[in-house]
């Protein structure tokens, strides 16, 4: 259960990123941290099949005001790969929460891209304490939600993949075609097995089934933002309109952008993203 200080590294040019492992019970989980540790914190949890790097462009972003916090989720990135643990989303929240907690992170703002979102929102159901608000990013409502693959050759039946494989498997996460998806997200692809790849998606799956993520919401009566690029091709933009039942909700639709607007335009992402931590951030004593 100890912390081992993997160092630090620039973060895309701008300031250097703090990295480290926290070794947990049941598997090694990878941390960045970026920003002043006396700000108030803000958790960023990527999607299934990426990585703490999805967030890199929207880093520069936060750290004026926030102690900006990602992790790797167990099977992704750089944390641990375990066959015999538990992929299921409470347990994968609760490495998150574990991963705060070691962090000395007493209340957090918890932002969630796509299967992130749900990560995020079964963190707040288990730590009510620990969260203070919700930021879902183009994250589907219920499975009704889901736009299903044109064509089977956009999903990975084959492992390993081949590069063309990842790409057309990779090219929904986008708006529009041509998109030149950074080559270090379609690694992330090729780091993970066929065994943790499987099981993270039908984790999300699963979740979704038992409840949809509004009737959750709802339930914990969380501040709640939800940002969605109008052009997904993964999740019907128009579902974000079933979170307008959660009380005091906030949806912000942004235009001509797809399912991973922190990467096709980190600005406009930021900017809604930012007019609500103001709001709901907990300052650090």
């Amino acid at each position: 259960m100890t912390v081992s200080d993997g160092g630090s590294h620039v973060n895309d040019g701008a300031e250097a990123t703090e990295s480290s492992t926290l070794s947990l019970d049941d598997g090694d989980i990878h941390v960045c941290q970026d920003g002043p540790r006396d700000a108030p914190a803000l958790l960023l949890i990527h999607g299934s099949v990426s990585s703490t790097r999805s967030w890199n462009p929207m880093v520069p972003l936060l750290t004026g005001s926030h102690r900006v916090i990602r992790i790797d989720l167990l099977g992704h990135g750089r944390s641990a790969k375990p066959a015999d643990r538990s992929y299921a989303l409470p347990d994968q929240a609760r490495r998150a929460g574990v991963a705060l907690d070691r962090l000395d992170v007493e209340h957090a703002v918890v932002v969630g891209h796509s299967s992130g979102g749900v990560v995020a929102t079964a963190l707040a159901e288990q730590r009510p304490d620990l969260v203070t608000a919700l930021v879902l990013i183009n994250t589907g409502p219920s499975l009704d939600a889901f736009i299903a693959p044109q064509s089977a050759a956009v999903g990975l039946s084959q492992w390993p993949p081949t590069d063309e494989q990842i790409r057309r498997f990779a090219s929904t996460g986008f708006s529009r075609a041509g998109y030149q998806i950074p080559e270090a997200l379609l690694d992330e692809v090729r780091c993970m097995t066929h065994h943790t790849l499987t099981r993270t998606m039908q984790a999300t799956r699963d979740y979704l089934e038992q409840r949809a993520l509004p009737d959750r919401l709802t339930a914990l009566g969380k501040p709640l933002l939800v940002i969605f690029g109008e052009e997904d091709r993964r999740w019907r933009s128009s579902s974000a309109a079933d979170y307008r039942v959660v009380p005091g909700a906030k949806v912000e639709l942004l235009p001509s952008l797809g399912h991973s607007p922190i990467l096709e335009d980190p600005p406009r992402t930021a900017t809604p993203l930012l007019a609500f931590t103001t709001i709901h951030t907990v300052r650090v004593d």
